[in-house]
């Protein structure tokens, strides 16, 4: 039998031009491509949706929140790449996670997640990985263990993108590798 392609789908939680995570997101959908993976990189400005809250739900759910919803049921792997807020994540992604959380396309079920991070200090971004972790397993998904935490943004990245520090890059690889070869099993 075949092995069919893996897709996935990489988002930044960050809506900034320039962002770092953005390049960080840049670089890890390259790195999953060359692993032969069919990547799909999701823009959030494209899935414009109001703050959550349940009235605006019963009255009418964005078609945003489905469409994106399907999409995560469709992929094998989901990679997200934010930075922290107070510690925590961005409002964006918050939202964004909300929306999706009220889908019925089974979304949480079949993708394994990956998360990284890049932030102005030292650490990375990790209290904002973590912060999203738990939320993203209380929801039912597979998280590859590797945390991507990338810090300090300054200079950590190249005119091409590319990670400055082996360590960063190994890491990389590492995520790349546990995202490409973990499943649910055909789940």
């Amino acid at each position: 039998m075949a092995e069919t392609t893996k897709t996935a789908l990489t988002l930044c939680g960050s809506l900034r031009k320039g962002s770092h995570n953005e390049i960080l997101r840049r670089h890890v959908s390259g790195k999953l491509r060359e692993a032969g993976v069919a990547v799909e990189d999701i823009d959030l400005a494209d899935y414009e949706m109001p703050i959550f809250n349940e009235d605006l739900e019963a009255a009418d759910t964005p078609e945003a929140a489905s469409r994106l919803a399907e999409k995560f049921a469709k992929a094998d792997i989901i990679v997200i790449i934010s930075p922290e807020y107070n510690a925590g994540m961005t409002p964006v992604l918050v939202n964004t996670i909300s929306w999706l959380s009220r889908q019925k396309h089974g979304q949480w079920r079949r993708a394994v997640f990956g998360l990284g991070a890049v932030s102005t200090g030292r650490y990375g971004g990790v209290t904002g990985i973590a912060h999203a972790r738990d939320t993203l397993s209380k929801l039912g998904a597979l998280l590859a263990p590797t945390l991507l935490g990338v810090g300090p943004a300054e200079g950590a990245f190249d005119a091409l993108g590319v990670p400055t520090e082996a360590g960063v890059a190994k890491k990389v690889d590492q995520l790349v590798r546990e995202l490409t070869h973990f499943s649910r099993g055909g789940a």
